[in-house]
């Protein structure tokens, strides 16, 4: 008789890795589906330190210090007219974790997976599931290649931007406000500073998006940009060209870029902004990029997945522990991710506004602003009155800037010195 697992999930990335690991640690039977085989290529390799606690926690952490990653101060970001911004995430509000790493996929996906496995997890790669069926004491998940039905008492769909279940139960809904198309590729010899200045990822704010450029050991780089759609498709250029001209048009990353070699294919996505409207059901929950996407500037995609893949392994083991419960430790999981993600939110849509720009490039020190707003950027939510309040403040000198164009110097976002 096939065994019926406490928990199944769909999908082996950070978000099942983690949650994995969590119901692992607490002695429930999970088996983790993934469809491809690792190592495997994913985009989306700045970290922030808020994960370090989780990565902590299930055990992992002592493995990516030694694992060769780069280890990421903070950030440095910039105006394409030339003004510029660094924030260290140990200047941050009474941080806990000082820094962070800058990671390729396909290494540190991989690390975390076999973490799970270790842990207890039944990983089988190569194993797509095709469909879910709910009972009232449990799923069964139809897999693909003639496999057997597999049944588990619980499903947690980690399935990334495919959303099994959030397709099927047309809770997906993309926001208008934030249609991009990214277009990126990876280099090597991209210039870059010596010592901490080199760890940290750079964001260039363009007219009307932006350039990341990650730096990577062994001197290679993550390099894209994100731009509107109607750009994209106004210009009628291929993906390659669009990503040689916005790069070329920026004078300083075009001299950042002057030696730079690129080895990868030239990567596009296009309308990748997305929210899902219920993230939990009586006998299944959705993590990572399979409860939603938000526009990745400020790192927040990995940490997402790490942090709703810890927070659903917990709601379940409770569920697991203690069925009557299990509304409320759902309700509560919802809540939690769904507060993240309206978090990052209101900060991404920000950041496609002049006056944030232009007040964050021009930071003042006052009430602790600087440190709650680097805080904030390092994963810190406002949790704490300390730091909502601090963050209203920002929001309200933002609203001003907008309204006055006074408290600080406006910015033009265009290069300082337009190529020839």
């Amino acid at each position: 008789m096939e065994k019926i697992f406490d928990v199944a999930i769909i999908g082996g990335g950070p978000a099942g890795s983690v949650a994995g690991s969590v119901l692992a640690q607490a002695g429930r039977s999970v088996v983790i589906l993934e469809k491809e085989r690792f190592p495997r290529f994913r985009v989306g390799e700045s970290m922030i330190p808020a994960s370090s606690e989780t990565l902590q926690r299930i055990g992992v952490k002592a493995k990516l210090d030694a694992g060769g990653f780069l280890v990421k101060y903070g950030g440095e970001i910039c105006s394409a007219c030339g003004t510029r911004s660094r924030f260290l995430f140990r200047d941050g509000l009474r941080p806990k974790w000082k820094t962070s790493y800058q990671v390729e996929r396909a290494k540190f996906d991989e690390v975390l997976l076999d973490h799970a496995q270790e842990l207890g997890c039944d990983v089988r790669e190569g194993q797509t599931v095709e469909a879910v069926k709910t009972r009232p004491d449990g799923v069964t998940l139809s897999l693909a290649g003639g496999s057997a039905p597999l049944p588990a008492r619980y499903v947690l769909d980690c399935s990334g931007r495919h959303s099994l279940l959030a397709n099927h139960f047309h809770l997906r809904t993309p926001y208008a406000d934030l249609r991009k198309f990214s277009v990126y590729a990876y280099y090597e010899k991209v210039d870059r500073p010596e010592g901490e200045a080199g760890t940290l990822t750079r964001m260039i704010r363009t007219e009307d998006g932006w350039i990341w450029m990650i730096p990577l050991i062994d001197g290679k780089c993550s390099v894209g940009v994100v731009m509107n759609v109607e750009r994209f498709r106004a210009a009628k250029r291929s993906p390659e060209e669009a990503l040689t001209h916005a790069l070329q048009v920026q004078p300083e990353v075009s001299a950042w870029m002057a030696a730079a070699r690129r080895y990868s294919p030239v990567y596009a996505t296009g309308d990748f902004s997305y929210r899902v409207t219920r993230l939990t059901g009586e006998r299944w929950l959705l993590c990572g990029d399979a409860a939603g996407f938000i526009d990745p500037v400020f790192s927040s995609g990995i940490y997402l997945a790490i942090y709703s893949g810890e927070k659903a392994g917990d709601a379940v083991n409770a569920a697991l522990m203690r069925p009557a419960n299990r509304a409320q430790a759902f309700a509560r999981y919802e809540k939690q991710v769904q507060n993240r993600f309206t978090a990052y939110l209101k900060l991404v849509r920000a950041w496609y506004t002049q006056p944030f720009i232009e007040i964050f490039l021009h930071p003042k020190e006052m009430l602790n602003l600087v440190p709650t707003v680097n805080s904030v950027l390092g994963g810190n939510a406002s949790r704490s009155w300390s730091v909502r309040w601090r963050m209203k403040f920002f929001f309200l000198l933002v609203y001003l800037q907008g309204k006055t164009r006074r408290l600080v110097p406006g910015l033009t976002l265009k290069p300082a010195i337009l190529p020839a």
